[in-house]
C-alpha cells in the first residue's frame, strides 16, 4: 500500500468528535421525529404537488432485476429495464400529445434547460438567429434562471385583471428576435389560462416555439394535453406528478417530450424498441448529446411508471380529484382571505392575506408560522409576486375531506386570532422544537460545521 508523501502527512491526528454509537443514533432519531412532512402531516405547499407515495412504489424500485443493474449493463442483460423505460416514454408521450420523449434530465429544471438548448438547436439548424424568451410574470423563478443559463436574453408579459397572459403585452414584445415562451398552464396563481390558443398563435405566426413547464401538470392529465393546446416543447415533473418521492435536494425526473420537428436534436442515448427487443440508440447526429449520466435515474422511473400503471385508463381521476379538492378549499377560505382573482381554480389556488396586514398588522408569513402550531406544514408565501401576502396553497388528490375541513378550521381560527390577539401570530410557532428563526442572520453569518469550543460572536445584523 503507498504512503502517503511525507509532506502531506500531518503532524498530529485530526480532532474530530468522540461520541458512542448510541449517542448518534439517537441524535439522528431525534432530528427525524423533528422533521415535518407529508408521511407526518398536511403539506399543501403551493405549485410542489407534496402527494402521497405509495410504499409499493419502493417495494418495486428495491426488485433485485432493477435495483442491482450496473449502469454500463448490456443492452440484452437489460431488457427489463429498457422496456420500463420504452414504456414510460410512450405513456408520457400520449399524456402530453407529442410524440417523441427523452427520459435523460434528472429535474425540471434541468428539464428547462434543456429545452431551451433543444430550441437553441432547432433555430441553428434553420439559420435563425433568435435571442429573447418571454416568460410570464407569475413565472416559477427557475424559468428565468434557465433562460440565463442557456445564453437568451429575458422579456416578461404582464398578467391581466383575470389572471391570464396580457395578449395586448405579448403582441407588442413578440417579433423575429423572439425564440420561444416559457409558460405554465395552469400558472402559479392556479388558472388555466382562457387565450392559450390565441397566446399558441402569437408565437407560431412568428415562427417561434412554446415551452410548457409542467410543475403544474397534475391539474390536467387527462384532460387536455400541452400538444393540443399548441405547446412544442413540455417537461414533466415526476416526483410531481407521478409520485416520485421528493425534497431535500432530491432525487427527481424532469423528463422532456417534443414536436416531431424537434425530435432529431433530443438528447442520446434514446431507448428504442426493435421488434421484441429493446436498445439504446446514439445514432442521431443532430442530437444536443448527453444532458446527464448514463439514461436517467432509473428509480424515478420505476415509481413513476408503478404509479401511472396503478391508475391505468383512470389516471384522469387524479388530476379531477386535485381540482376538486383545491376548488373546495378555495370555496371555504373565500370569504375570510382576499382572493385576488375571482374565478375557479384549478388544482392550487393562492389566497392572500393583506386584509389581515391592513387590519391587524399580521403577514402571510405570521399565518404561515401560526400553521405549524397546527400540525400542519405551511403553504408556499410570498409566490406567485404578483400578489402580495400570498398564500399558495396545494391540497392534491391524495387528501381526504376531513384532512381539508381540519386545514379550513385552522386558517379561519388564524383569522380569529388575528383580529384578537395579533402578537400571537408574531410571535409564532409556539409548539415547534424550534421557534421562529432570524433568517437574515443565518444568511449573513451562516455556521455549516462544528466549531467545539469556539464560537462566534453573537453579533447584531445591520
Amino acid at each position: 500500500m503507498p504512503k502517503v508523501p511525507e509532506a502531506l502527512r500531518r503532524s498530529s491526528p485530526p480532532r474530530l468528535p468522540e461520541l458512542s454509537e448510541p449517542e448518534l443514533v439517537r441524535h439522528f432519531t431525534t432530528l427525524a421525529d423533528r422533521t415535518f412532512g407529508v408521511d407526518t402531516g398536511f403539506y399543501p405547499l403551493g405549485s410542489c404537488t407534496m402527494k402521497h407515495n405509495p410504499r409499493v412504489h419502493e417495494r418495486l424500485a428495491g426488485l433485485p432485476g432493477f435495483r442491482d443493474l450496473h449502469p454500463y449493463q448490456e443492452d440484452e442483460a437489460a431488457q427489463g429495464a429498457l422496456e420500463l423505460m420504452w414504456r414510460l416514454q410512450e405513456m408520457l408521450a400520449e399524456i402530453a400529445g407529442l410524440p417523441a420523449v427523452t427520459l435523460q434530465p434528472a429535474a425540471g429544471s434541468q428539464g428547462e434547460l434543456t429545452g431551451l438548448m433543444l430550441m437553441r438547436a432547432y433555430f441553428a439548424d434553420r439559420g435563425e438567429d433568435r435571442d429573447t424568451i418571454i416568460t410570464a410574470d407569475t413565472a416559477h423563478g427557475t424559468n428565468p434562471a434557465s433562460v440565463t443559463m442557456a445564453g437568451y436574453k429575458l422579456a416578461k408579459v404582464e398578467t391581466d385583471a383575470r389572471g391570464n397572459l396580457d395578449l395586448d403585452d405579448l403582441r407588442a414584445k413578440v417579433d423575429e428576435r423572439t425564440a420561444g415562451l416559457m409558460l405554465t398552464n395552469p400558472s402559479t396563481l392556479g388558472l388555466f389560462d382562457e387565450g392559450i390558443e390565441e397566446v399558441a398563435r402569437i408565437f407560431h405566426d412568428a415562427g417561434a416555439l412554446l415551452y410548457y413547464d409542467g410543475a403544474n401538470l397534475n391539474a390536467v392529465v387527462g384532460i387536455s394535453r400541452p400538444g393540443d393546446m399548441g405547446f412544442d416543447i413540455v417537461h414533466y415533473n415526476l416526483h410531481k406528478t407521478f409520485s416520485q418521492p421528493h425534497g431535500g435536494g432530491g432525487p427527481g425526473g424532469g423528463p422532456v417530450a417534443v414536436r416531431d420537428t424537434i425530435e432529431p436534436f433530443l438528447p442520446v442515448p434514446r431507448v428504442v424498441r426493435d421488434a421484441d427487443a429493446y436498445r439504446l440508440d446514439h445514432d442521431h447526429p443532430k442530437s444536443i448529446g448527453r444532458v446527464r449520466g448514463f439514461a436517467g435515474p432509473f428509480g424515478v422511473f420505476v415509481r413513476s411508471y408503478a404509479f401511472m400503471r396503478a391508475y391505468g385508463p383512470g389516471l384522469k381521476e387524479m388530476s379531477e380529484v386535485a381540482v376538486l379538492n383545491a376548488n373546495y378549499l378555495l370555496a371555504r377560505l373565500r370569504d375570510v382571505y382576499e382572493l385576488p382573482y375571482d374565478r375557479h381554480c384549478m388544482h392550487e389556488f393562492v389566497l392572500s392575506a393583506r386584509n389581515l396586514k391592513r387590519e391587524h398588522g399580521v403577514t402571510a408569513l405570521d399565518v404561515a408560522k401560526r400553521l405549524m402550531d397546527y400540525g400542519i406544514h405551511p403553504p408556499t408565501v410570498y409566490f406567485p409576486l404578483v400578489v402580495p401576502e400570498a398564500l399558495m396553497i396545494e391540497p392534491t388528490e391524495t387528501e381526504p375531506k376531513e384532512r381539508l375541513d381540519g386545514f379550513v378550521d385552522a386558517m379561519r381560527q388564524i383569522v380569529v386570532e388575528a383580529a384578537a390577539e395579533p402578537e400571537l401570530l408574531r410571535q409564532a410557532p409556539h409548539s415547534r422544537p424550534v421557534r421562529r428563526l432570524d433568517e437574515v442572520r443565518a444568511a449573513k453569518h451562516p455556521i455549516v460545521r462544528y466549531l467545539f469550543e469556539e464560537h462566534p460572536a453573537l453579533v447584531e445584523v445591520e
